[in-house]
């Protein structure tokens, strides 16, 4: 097993323990090559809940440009329910698990056929 074989068991384990979901390990997979080598950089594979312009940054590059939805309040809103489904007090929110589950949300993952 590979580092991103590693880290895609970790984004499960956090689904599972954290989150209480089962998840669709292949979609899982497919988010996490989606975030591409940001994965790899302590900095970039986490999502800081509490940085407003980290979740605008996950508003326009993750919702609008990469599943192509449009720009409203609910894109917001979902942001703010997926961080409180993973504990606003757990400390490294995986930017991988955050996409996924909004993915999910959203019903998105057609993006990842």
């Amino acid at each position: 097993m590979g580092k991103r074989d590693d880290l895609i068991a970790q984004y499960a384990k956090d689904l599972k323990e954290k989150c209480g979901m089962e998840p669709d390990m292949d979609l899982l997979t497919k988010v996490t090559i989606g975030c591409g080598p940001s994965i790899y950089n302590a900095d970039a594979s986490t999502v800081a809940g509490s940085q407003e312009s980290e979740l605008e940054t996950v508003k326009n590059n993750f919702l609008i440009k990469k599943l192509g939805l449009s720009d409203g309040p609910e894109l917001r809103a979902a942001i703010d329910e997926a961080i409180e489904t993973y504990g606003k007090s757990n400390r490294n929110k995986y930017r991988a698990v955050i996409y996924y589950m909004l993915t999910k949300k959203f019903g998105k993952e057609s993006v990842y056929g």
